[in-house]
Formats: structure tokens, C-alpha cells, sequence
């Protein structure tokens, strides 16, 4: 059997870390091809460094996150490889653009991360995953709840819960990044006496948006370390003093950062898992989630861009006692390929 995994930018190339490991476990050829929808070093080749991933067979370096111009270029890939599947990871351009492509040949396509809804159709990554679970042959999903929404909406696909498989590379590298990043002590901070702060979504960039939510950060009275993709450093104003924007860090700096952050803030999907699973909590510049199930128990507060309502959230932000596992238990690739193993 041959797989086709398309990924294209940060949080794809983490998810497609224990997936890659357990095809090959199971015996299962994997063709990598990356879109190159994220092509800044700190945010592509870096990953592929410090997770040890497999160089993906096709780089496109289509330097886009268009993905009418990506869907000819992966079309192309696929025609020649003739794979059993096209797996393609979560909901961005290239999640969509993978998908499309591989329509137009006729390959069936393996979604991760399929049946998650937010309820925003504002968000594009909310009409990147309808359109791409409404297309697929086989839906992986993280929960029960996903699998229910997929249901209702009545997808034709096969729907397998299987976890999520960023859970499987948080659970096995976050002692990793703590134990080798240096980002800690480099930039002075103890662990539980700053605030990590991520901002990147296409909404949030927007200069008068994301005006809002730095100003909230600069509300917070405590040191703020924030990571500014490159974006979003285009588009910042003046930054208050207690905000101190650094480049794009790599994973394990990334994991060492906010697993002893007092508090994330954030509009990252995956940061927002991530922090759960940490015990760190979180507070999300959006204003709404695809991952629900950490604010009905207390570890996520969404805040829009509300400043107000960002300083306060992070000023009481407070971990449940109880804080049940989500999405997962660390096995989900082996599943992932299990799946596509009984499928093909």
C-alpha cells in the first residue's frame, strides 16, 4: 500500500510526525509532499530538523497559501504516484488543495483531525473542513463528538475515532523540549512567572484586530513572550513595554515555552490542545473553537479581541481540579494506519 501525505505548514508537520512512524510500522509506503504554504525556515525546515520527519519526496516551494494555485501542482504529484490514499491533515489551504487534487484524479482521501466545526463560517479553516470531510473517503476524528457532528451532517465517508495524533507527538516530545531547550534561560524567565502569547490567524492580523489584542497583552501586568509568525510582525503597531516580541521558535522551544507558562494566549487551534494536555490555561483571542470541550471545563476562556475581557481571563486563569484526558491517549497514529490498512 501507498500513502500520499500532503502537508504544508507548522501544525501539519508536527501531526504528520507520529503518523509517518506508524506507516512505517506498518509496513505502509509514505510519499511526503510539502506544499510549501509555510516556507520560512523558522517555520518549515526547522521542524523537519528537530523531530527527525522523513524529507518529504516533493517540496513544491509554491511560496502560497492560495489553493486554486497549489491544486494543480499536488494533482500532478498524485497522477504520477498513483497512490492507494491522499492523507491530508486538518484545515488549512493545503488540507483543501490536497484534497481537490486528489478529486480530480480520483484517489480517495484520509482526513485527520476530520469533524471538527467551530460554528464560525467567518473563519476560512471552517469552510476547509466542511468541504474537505464532505469530500473524504475515510474521517479519522479526534472524539466522539466530532464523529456525532459528521453524522448530522451526513458525510458518505467511513468515520473511524481514532484520537488525535497531535496529542501522540505532545506526549512524547514535551519532556524532550523541556529538558533540551535552552529558551528559558536565554530569555531570563522561570517557569510559571510569564505569559506566552501566539497570534497568526488570518482575522487576527488584521491591523486594527490585532491592535486590540496587543493592547489586552499590554493590560496583563506581567511579562508577556510572544512569538510573532512573520504575518503578524508585518502587521503590528507599537508593542507596550511588557510584551516582548521574538522571532518564530521551533517546536521543542515552542513546547518548552508554553508548557511552563503561567497562562497562553493564543488563536491557535493546536496551542490550545496543547496547553490543555500541559495543564497550563489558556485563554483564546477568537471568538469561538473547534475544540469546545476545553471551555465547557474551565481550562479555556474565549475573549475575541476584547482587551478587557483578555487582561481579565488571564489575570484569573486557573486550571479545573479535574481535568478528565481529551482527545486522545497517545496511540492515535497507530490507528490512523490500522485505518488505512483496512481500507485499502
Amino acid at each position: 500500500m501507498k500513502v500520499l501525505s500532503v502537508v504544508g505548514n507548522r501544525p501539519q508537520f508536527i501531526k504528520s510526525g507520529p503518523v509517518s512512524s506508524a506507516l512505517r510500522v506498518a509496513g505502509i509506503e509514505e510519499v511526503g509532499l510539502h506544499t510549501g504554504q509555510h516556507w520560512d525556515p523558522e517555520l518549515s525546515d526547522v521542524f523537519y530538523t528537530e523531530l527527525g520527519l522523513p524529507e518529504p519526496r516533493y517540496r513544491l516551494d509554491l511560496h502560497t497559501a492560495d489553493a486554486a494555485t497549489m491544486r494543480p501542482a499536488i494533482a500532478a504529484v498524485i497522477e504520477q504516484e498513483r497512490p492507494d490514499w491522499t492523507l491530508v491533515f486538518g484545515d488549512t489551504n493545503s488540507t483543501r488543495a490536497g484534497t481537490e487534487a486528489a478529486g480530480d484524479v480520483g484517489v480517495p482521501v484520509a482526513h485527520v483531525e476530520a469533524g471538527l466545526r467551530s460554528g464560525d463560517l467567518s473563519m476560512p479553516e471552517e469552510h476547509n473542513r466542511i468541504a474537505v470531510d464532505a469530500a473524504a473517503a475515510l474521517l479519522l476524528c479526534p472524539d466522539e463528538r466530532s464523529r456525532e457532528i459528521l453524522l448530522a451532517e451526513g458525510v458518505t465517508g467511513r468515520i473511524d475515532v481514532v484520537g488525535d495524533v497531535m496529542a501522540d507527538a505532545c506526549f512524547a516530545l514535551a519532556p524532550i523540549a523541556r529538558e533540551r531547550s535552552r529558551i528559558l534561560a536565554e530569555r531570563g524567565l522561570e517557569p510559571g512567572g510569564y505569559v506566552a502569547a501566539t497570534i497568526h490567524r488570518e482575522a487576527n492580523v488584521r491591523p486594527e484586530r490585532l491592535a486590540r489584542v496587543v493592547d489586552g497583552l499590554g493590560r496583563i501586568g506581567e511579562r508577556v513572550i510572544f512569538p510573532a509568525h512573520p504575518r503578524t510582525r508585518a502587521a503590528l503597531g507599537e508593542v507596550p513595554p511588557n510584551v516582548e516580541v521574538v522571532a518564530p521558535v521551533g517546536y521543542l522551544d515552542m513546547a518548552a515555552l508554553v508548557s511552563q507558562a503561567r497562562v497562553l494566549v493564543t488563536d491557535s487551534g493546536g496551542l490550545q490542545k496543547e496547553a490543555y494536555w500541559y495543564g497550563v490555561p489558556c485563554v483564546t483571542a477568537r471568538p469561538s473553537t473547534e475544540w469546545v470541550d476545553t471551555v465547557e471545563l474551565g481550562a479555556n476562556v474565549l475573549v475575541d479581541d476584547d482587551p478587557d475581557k483578555l487582561a481579565a481571563a488571564v489575570a484569573s486563569a486557573r486550571m479545573p481540579e479535574e481535568r478528565p484526558l481529551l482527545y486522545g491517549d497517545g496511540h492515535a497514529a497507530e490507528r490512523v494506519a490500522a485505518s488505512l490498512a483496512d481500507r485499502g
